[in-house]
């Protein structure tokens, strides 16, 4: 079983958090920002992990903080529970569809980092989520995991969607790159001779 624990404590936030890579879809979520714990609770469902996750941040002051914060460590998180990455996929892929909304995902630990994001979100609340920091959760998480993080909402109506999709589909296409491959064994996947 890979497992991480990670505790992140800064001037603005403290976030403890334990991840299962194979888990069962369970979860207790605690940010302060409902919505953001309504994506990662379906996160973990759709990724068949295992997440306890409390953030205590400076909400008084703004949300990014927390939410940038909370992707650096659940990055961090996969980074350390994937230990060397030998015989992983290392890359996934995904498209969700949400109702009218098609969102794509698209992640590699590669070891460098690297995220394009792309919501068509242009509301600036989603729920009681300031949209705009779906972005910085996903650059946080691409920084703590070393990784690529590619996700696009192709078409979409609803901004609730729009956000959901995306979530569903990096959960989706983070299972496939975690993944082990039996072909690959104990092979690291990469020829540079680390990742």
């Amino acid at each position: 079983m890979r497992r991480a624990r990670m505790h992140r404590k800064t001037n603005e936030t403290d976030i403890k958090l334990a991840l299962t890579i194979e888990g069962q879809g369970r979860y207790k979520v605690s940010t302060g920002i409902r919505f953001f714990d309504h994506m990662l609770e379906l996160f973990t469902r759709h990724g068949g992990f295992d997440l306890e996750l409390s953030a205590n941040g400076d909400l008084d002051v703004d949300q990014h903080h927390t939410v940038e914060d909370v992707g650096i460590a659940l990055g961090e998180a996969f980074d350390k529970a994937l230990g060397d990455k030998k015989g992983i996929n290392r890359a996934g892929y995904f498209l969700m569809p949400m109702d009218e909304t098609l969102g794509l995902a698209a992640i590699d630990f590669g070891g460098r980092t690297s995220a394009v994001i792309d919501t068509k979100v242009r509301t600036r609340l989603v729920g009681d989520l300031q949209s705009e920091l779906v972005h910085d959760f996903f650059e946080g998480f691409a920084r703590g995991a070393r990784a690529n993080v590619h996700l696009k909402t192709m078409y979409g109506r609803s901004n609730h969607h729009k956000i959901e999709a995306l979530f569903k589909a990096f959960a989706r296409a983070l299972r496939v790159a975690c993944s082990r491959d039996k072909q690959l064994a104990e092979m690291l996947p990469s020829t540079k001779g680390l990742l």
